[in-house]
């Protein structure tokens, strides 16, 4: 119900009426808390512009109640003088913000922030920490409070039977088979739903998945990643016009290359020194060298040839990491489009499910990502995804790849090799696609917050900071290295 005079418009969870009479009733989850008004004043204003809301519509509205689920208790707000200046106060104080299009700083340590649905977005802890003085930065990993949850209960939906079919029934998606339904998932616990070759999807499915702003991502029947579809959820404008401002100035392309490129290399360098038994004490210094020439590049063609020769010192050091289960797997260096053997199969796979879940979390974040800072704008490639998840193709794409390859998950019967090429078989991509799901559900702790998160929210985190980066709001570039 919108209110012109007022500036307002309100969305409310229950009116209760009776003829000319409105009351608003707010349901919060929390309890109810133990102060002189029996509710917090953010409360208190919400309950009120909904009352003046009503006033200007016709309706006599003299109070409202706030519900607190977790008390089972209803709380009366009177909408006195006091309150209603109080309400359009904070009206005026929140267009004047909007208008300036400057963020106000979070809450310094603030009670509030826990719990807090936002606290995930506004992560006012960790923007703190990184905006500290030179003297506080290095203090202790752990001063700060894990506001962000440690993994996000939905997950992705793969499907990849050629012939399916998706459907909608209620609150459910239904797989079905020649008529038959085989399969069922509910849209709570749905993060995004991947199609593998031709899986038909219903319009109706489709619209509820764009209302609720899960992502439908379409990949060949070989995992190559085509596109997406997605609602109208991303809205934060102000960030894509700072991400477009930075992305036209060559100086802030190249700062931001150089510190995606430096960490690539070094969180390599970790793996590479975890996980081979003779590691190579050359090579190991060589991409710690390499590593420091990225952060003094003068240019991005520079910086290409630097982390060309990288890769290349790394990939041909990555049979180091092959156990006994995985000698039978012969493995002479990266090649794609197409990989030649199963090794290169599973990477590029890798590459191409991380792709997808950066470029579907970008989108909901609010940024472009198709508008990249190392990666130059090409027709049709995510250059920002690429560009954010080049530190963490060696901590979870070529991790689950070693995963796979060293405990056994595969092997050469899950394979398809044709006209020179190689691909996972449908089984072989069910068995990758759960490890590469595993890794990035597993826990890992934030070397500079101390906290542990997923990956999944691991990723999600490092771009909200990014953009704070690009805002000004912070002096370096936020980068993710494992130790």
């Amino acid at each position: 119900m919108s209110a012109p005079l007022e500036g307002l418009i309100a969305r409310m969870d229950v009116v209760e009426a009776s003829g000319a009479e409105a009351t608003p009733v707010d349901y919060k989850r929390g309890s109810a808390p133990d102060i002189p008004n029996g509710v917090y004043d953010p409360e208190r204003v919400q309950l009120c512009a909904q009352g003046l809301v009503l006033r200007e519509n016709g309706f006599f509205s003299q109070g409202g109640w706030v519900y607190f689920v977790a008390s089972r208790r209803r709380v009366w707000v009177p909408f006195d003088e006091e309150l209603a200046a109080m309400t359009r106060e904070a009206i005026s104080s929140f267009r004047k913000i909007a208008e300036s299009g400057i963020r106000p700083p979070p809450l310094v340590r603030s009670p509030k922030c826990q719990g807090c649905s936002l606290s995930s977005i506004c992560l006012p802890d960790e923007v703190e920490f990184l905006r500290g003085e030179p003297e506080d930065s290095s203090a202790e990993p752990g001063q700060v409070r894990r506001l962000v949850p440690a993994r996000d209960d939905a997950l992705p939906l793969y499907l990849q039977r050629q012939g399916a079919y998706l459907g909608l029934s209620g609150e459910t998606l239904q797989i079905r088979e020649k008529g038959q339904t085989v399969g069922e998932a509910r849209l709570l616990d749905i993060s995004q739903v991947n199609l593998l070759g031709n899986i038909q999807i219903s319009t109706q499915a489709v619209r509820e998945l764009c209302s609720r702003g899960i992502p439908v991502n379409y990949f060949s029947y070989g995992g190559w990643f085509c596109g997406m579809v997605q609602g109208l959820t991303h809205k934060n404008i102000l960030l894509r016009q700072v991400q477009f401002q930075a992305a036209g100035d060559p100086e802030r392309c190249l700062v931001v290359a150089r510190a995606l490129v430096a960490a690539k290399i070094l969180n390599c360098r970790t793996l590479l020194r975890r996980n081979w038994e003779s590691p190579t004490v050359e090579v190991l210094r060589e991409l710690k060298e390499l590593a420091g020439q990225a952060r003094r590049a003068e240019s991005l063609e520079s910086l290409l040839g630097l982390e060309g020769y990288a890769g290349r010192l790394y990939f041909q050091s990555f049979p180091g990491l092959f156990k006994k289960q995985a000698m039978s797997f012969d493995f002479a260096g990266r090649n794609r489009r197409p990989p030649l053997d199963p090794v290169n199969a599973m990477l590029s796979f890798a590459y191409a499910l991380l792709t997808r879940q950066l470029t579907c979390m970008l989108q909901g974040v609010g940024f472009d990502p198709h508008l990249g800072f190392y990666h130059q704008p090409r027709y049709g490639r995510p250059a920002l995804a690429l560009d954010l998840m080049e530190p963490f193709r060696p901590l979870i794409a070529d991790s689950a790849v070693l995963w796979c390859l060293n405990n056994g998950v595969l092997g050469s019967e899950d394979f398809v090799q044709a006209a020179g090429a190689c691909n996972l078989s449908t089984g072989g991509r069910k068995s990758f696609i759960q490890a590469f799901e595993r890794r990035m559900d597993e826990l890992v702790t934030h070397p500079t917050f101390g906290y542990r998160l997923s990956y999944r929210q691991l990723l999600e985190v490092q771009a909200r900071l990014f953009g704070r980066f690009l805002a000004g709001e912070l002096a370096e570039v936020p980068t993710f290295r494992t130790r």
